[in-house]
């Protein structure tokens, strides 16, 4: 094992010995952690932290989105899969988007919006798991929509920069800009809308937001504008609960959700990874990079080829899990050269998001991604509720003849997942991030520099990060974007080994916001770490 590179920005681990919650912002850790003092368990808090991120995250998260996560059951010893991603509505055909004539589906407006998953995944956690009443979850995002919170410099560039998506729709204007402009950083957004909404669904549950006042707004609303959502897709909305995928890496046991999320691509990597001795070789070193870079388009040949809803599709999930597969994967890895992208097919098998870490006093966890898929989803906010939409639905393929071929009730392939991690049968690590198609390459690069490399979970998440892939309209699909924290011989050895080399700024907001809970084996104390790239905060108690 190499001697690990050091934190950089000094940020210490979070220790704390009975409870803990990471997420993007603190005002929703600080919700979590209120809720877990008051007796209320994992599931309890990161709901609370969830709904509190709808409010003061409106870029990432919203009622109108999905949410997918893991929870560890402490005394059954048990990881669970809860899905909560959203079903295309029933009118929702590709005869339906040839006859508009259409060749793909838009990303924005009401098209790509699919049933929101988040509440009915909140509601099934909370039948499960849920220690408090419901209704106080909500009394934290409710007041920060009603009387207003301070707007972070993060959050006021992140409108800045989407004005052209937010002043499309007046409704969406309405909620987010001031005087036409971005609010500055400090100043009070306030979303009554959004604070009724919420309010109505502290008080109705999910019949609320499916059956009620809030589906027959959003119903209406997408009528008189040319979605295609209707109330019958509202009603027959649920949250699935499911068996998590596991494998082990060097002894560890990790899990992620299963298809139809990206989560096997995680696994998948690590698999093709475990025989090579990466605690070798130089931390951050281009030998390094280059073999976690190649693994991800592997990797990503095959989950573009296979993965989608396995209710429509036959998913073969063992055979892609499968060690004697990733030995055979791992053959096309060229040690000296970048493998171009259209050079690597899919096996013989004979895509913004907040993420949200929790664990509770009796050792309860809840590992959960929630998202709107790009930055403020469809760019609409339905009618009078104050909810914005998601535009998860864009990822369908328009092609007959692909696994993730749009059809009526079919979820689509799914970027979220998150992730736990086991030591000698004990829970051992809580770990997810935001970042659409980079968050496999995410889990990746944390859990080897930890694993490999002895880093802590803060200087795994604060280290140089990279990702692979089209990140902007236009880009090549084996751009290999970089930190510019990462050393010059480093770059210089990625560029000499033929990949194509883009250079972010040293701390890159789309490299992904990641956070986590650590567990020390010996002492029960749980150790959190959140990302300097957003405005999180790791809290405990």
């Amino acid at each position: 094992m190499t001697e690990p590179a050091r934190r950089e920005t000094g940020r210490p681990l979070t220790l704390a010995p009975s409870g803990m919650v990471a997420s993007p912002h603190a005002l929703a850790s600080e919700a979590g952690v209120a809720v877990l003092r008051a007796g209320g368990s994992a599931v309890d808090a990161a709901i609370a932290a969830n709904a509190v991120l709808s409010v003061v995250y409106p870029h990432q998260s919203s009622l109108g989105g999905d949410a997918i996560g893991l929870i560890y059951d402490a005394r059954a010893r048990r990881v669970r899969s809860l899905n909560a991603s959203g079903r295309a509505p029933a009118a929702a055909t590709l005869e339906e988007f040839r006859r508009r004539g259409l060749d793909e589906i838009p990303t924005r407006g009401l098209l790509p919006v699919t049933v929101p998953g988040t509440v009915a995944g909140w509601w099934a956690a909370h039948q499960a798991y849920g220690r408090l009443p419901w209704r106080t979850l909500f009394e934290p995002a409710i007041a920060y929509a009603r009387e207003g919170f301070p707007v972070t410099a993060r959050l006021s560039a992140w409108i800045e920069r989407s004005m052209s998506v937010i002043t499309k729709e007046p409704t969406t204007a309405a909620m987010y800009l001031q005087d036409g402009e971005a609010p500055r950083p400090g100043a009070r957004l306030v979303q009554p809308r959004l604070a009724r909404s919420l309010e109505l669904v502290a008080e109705g549950g999910r019949e609320a937001f499916y059956a009620g006042e809030i589906a027959r707004e959003i119903v209406a609303f997408a009528g008189a504008h040319g979605g295609l959502l209707a109330e019958p897709d509202f009603a027959e909305a649920r949250a699935e609960w499911g068996e998590p995928l596991p494998t082990t890496y060097r002894g560890v046991a990790i899990y992620e959700p299963p298809p139809n999320t990206q989560g096997i691509s995680a696994l998948q990597m690590l698999n093709m990874l475990e025989e090579d001795d990466l605690g070798a070789l130089p931390y951050l070193g281009p030998d390094l990079i280059h073999l976690l870079v190649e693994a991800k388009k592997v990797a990503f040949a095959d989950r573009n080829r296979h993965i989608a809803d396995p209710a429509f599709v036959e998913v073969p999930v063992e055979r892609l899990l499968d060690k004697a597969y990733a030995r055979e994967r791992r053959r096309l890895i060229r040690p000296d050269r970048a493998t171009a992208w259209d050079e690597i097919a899919a096996g013989s098998l004979a895509g913004d998001t907040v993420y949200v870490a929790v664990v509770d006093r009796e050792g309860n966890a809840v590992s959960l991604d929630q998202s709107l898929y790009m930055l403020f989803g469809s760019g609409v906010v339905a009618g009078g509720t104050g909810i914005l939409l998601h535009n998860r639905g864009a990822y369908f393929s328009l092609d007959p003849r692909h696994p993730n071929r749009l059809e009526p009730g079919k979820r689509p392939f799914h970027t979220l997942m998150a992730s736990l991690a086991f030591r000698g049968g004990r829970l051992w690590a809580v770990f997810g991030c935001m970042g659409a198609d980079g968050q496999p390459q995410i889990h990746l690069q944390v859990y080897s520099a930890m694993i490999d490399h002895g880093l802590d979970l803060q200087e795994a998440i604060e280290a140089p990060r990279w990702l692979s892939g089209r990140f902007a309209i236009g880009d090549p699909r084996d751009l290999l974007n970089c930190e510019g924290r990462f050393p010059p011989e480093t770059l210089e050895g990625l560029r000499v080994r033929g990949h194509k080399l883009n250079v972010w700024d040293p701390w890159h907001e789309l490299t992904g916001h990641a956070h986590g809970v650590v567990i020390d084996p010996e002492s029960g104390v749980r150790m959190g770490a959140s990302d300097p790239r957003s405005d999180g905060a790791a809290i405990g108690y």
